[in-house]
């Protein structure tokens, strides 16, 4: 009884992981001014058109207060990509700020190798502060050296976006 109800969970465990990669990616080919000429999609599938550059995201950001929320869609470079699942991301702004990108209902995750990318986000962009432990989870998960990790020890106001969908550009 053992041995089935062990199968029956490793079953359930591959399907599931199967069926989370077929819904992770769409390839597209497709030419407009907003979109690379081919890429990737992630997630909810959206228009393109008024997409905010990173300078006017950054602008956006200034703008809200903590408990704040604003639907946009922006255009930034990758930064970093979650190591372990392609479960986070940061993206770039002017002036050494990053943007902190996790995707609506953990439902669907990012190539791990996209950092230098091009990406269009779509999504809920709103201010926090993140704790220690949370920094450093992600300072590990985005690869950083224990020295690193350890020399985290405050929290920090941090400007996170919830998307909902992901374009990436596929070169």
């Amino acid at each position: 009884m053992k041995k089935i109800l062990i199968f029956v969970f490793v079953a359930m465990a591959f399907s599931s992981c199967k069926n989370r990669t077929e819904n992770q990616e769409k390839s597209v080919v497709q030419t407009t001014e907003d979109f690379p000429v081919s890429y990737i999609s992630a997630g909810e599938e959206f228009s393109p058109g008024d997409i905010l550059s990173s300078a006017e995201m950054q602008q956006k950001f200034q703008e809200l207060k903590a408990g704040d929320t604003v639907e946009v869609k922006f255009k930034s470079q990758v930064n970093t990509v979650c190591k372990s699942k392609g479960c986070w991301m940061k993206l770039d702004l002017p002036n050494e700020e990053e943007v902190m990108v996790k995707f609506k209902d953990y439902g669907f995750f990012v190539p791990k190798d996209i950092e230098e990318k091009e990406v269009v986000v779509n999504g809920k962009a709103y201010v926090t502060e993140m704790s220690v432990e949370d920094q450093q989870h992600f300072a590990e998960d985005g690869g950083k050296s224990p020295e690193e990790i350890a020399a985290i020890t405050e929290p920090k106001k941090t400007l996170s976006f919830l998307a909902e969908g992901v374009v990436i550009e596929d070169n």
